[in-house]
């Protein structure tokens, strides 16, 4: 007698595992530091260290993908391409300054927010998807640029949107270069 899945979506059901996932692990987070700011820290730096390893599956899985030498470049290919792969989303680009060097990302669906309500102590200070600033932070640095992240709104706090904000610090120089 066979096992068949029905009409289940492995994509769907794993993207719901992963969602509820995270959620323990933000809440044992919670526990162990008992200080949102803290977890906020914490979940930044482990999006980092994500971030550092996925731009190499992306750029494995991208065959096509050249290297971004501008922001606006990197930003069209973190949005379109990147949270697409490993998100199943895609953000909104917007809200560039005048000088071009920061931008807003726009999350309307924010699958890491999916069955979340964040207790009474935590809706002014955690940044539940917070890993997602420190994920930028480390595969923009992968590929040289020192970039800034941090969550502007975000519909766990009441918003229309979930907004994360981007700006460009400067890029970083290749360690084997000789100048």
């Amino acid at each position: 007698m066979s096992r068949g899945r029905g009409n289940m979506d492995a994509k769907r059901v794993s993207s719901e595992l992963f969602t509820l996932t995270y959620g323990c692990m933000v809440a044992q987070l919670l526990r162990d530091y008992d200080n949102p700011d803290e977890v906020n820290k914490q979940l930044d730096k482990m999006g980092y260290n994500i971030g550092v390893r996925l731009i190499e599956d992306f750029l494995a899985h991208t065959p096509g993908a050249k290297r971004c030498t501008q922001l606006e470049e990197a930003a069209d290919v973190l949005a379109k391409q990147g949270f697409r792969m490993f998100l199943g989303t895609v953000p909104e680009i917007k809200n560039w300054n005048a000088a071009k060097d920061e931008f807003s990302l726009i999350l309307t669906e924010n699958p890491l927010s999916e069955f979340v309500e964040l207790p009474p102590t935590c809706t002014d200070s955690l940044w539940y998807s917070n890993i997602i600033c420190g994920v930028i932070r480390g595969a923009l640095e992968m590929i040289q640029m020192d970039v800034k992240c941090w969550f502007v709104n975000d519909t766990l706090r009441g918003a229309d949107a979930t907004e994360i904000r981007v700006r460009f610090i400067k890029i970083l120089e290749d360690e084997g270069q000789v100048h």
